[in-house]
């Protein structure tokens, strides 16, 4: 699912407990947040924190920041079983292309033979994505 916050786009990479709420996301925003590519928001005793983490290539980064010590940081400093959600940020590029993804393939009402192939062609697109689905915990997704 991918979400605008002012001018920046994000995916929901992880969404445990429903924990996204959009509203409170955009309340609690802070442009802090606007040199993290990765964004993870917990909610513990009705609030919502967010903290920012780098991407594991950068290697400037303190290794407690970067992604794939996200897992630790949700054991460490929340709320044990706390609904959390995990973001990325999209590029500019990343949202043009999704968006060019997800347009609506046109079929010609004259060509009965052409219209059952692109129904087809549509049908194994939605079995691939739906396939290709993001994975429930943030531990499936860090293998």
């Amino acid at each position: 699912m991918v979400v605008k916050t002012g001018d920046h786009y994000f995916e929901v990479m992880v969404d445990y407990k429903n924990a996204f709420d959009q509203e409170q996301f955009e309340a609690r925003y802070s442009e802090v947040l606007d040199k993290y590519p990765v964004i993870v928001g917990d909610i513990g005793y009705d609030q919502l924190r967010l903290k920012g983490f780098y991407e594991d290539k950068n290697k400037k980064a303190d290794v407690s920041r970067r992604f794939s010590s996200i897992q630790d940081y949700l054991m460490e400093y929340c709320n044990f079983g706390c609904p959390y959600f995990v973001l990325s940020r999209l590029t500019a590029h990343e949202v043009v292309r999704r968006s060019a993804e997800n347009a609506d393939v046109e079929v010609i009402p004259d060509k009965q033979a052409s219209a059952e192939t692109d129904s087809a062609e549509v049908e194994h697109v939605e079995e691939q994505k739906s396939s290709d689905a993001l994975p429930k915990t943030l531990k499936h997704f860090l293998k």
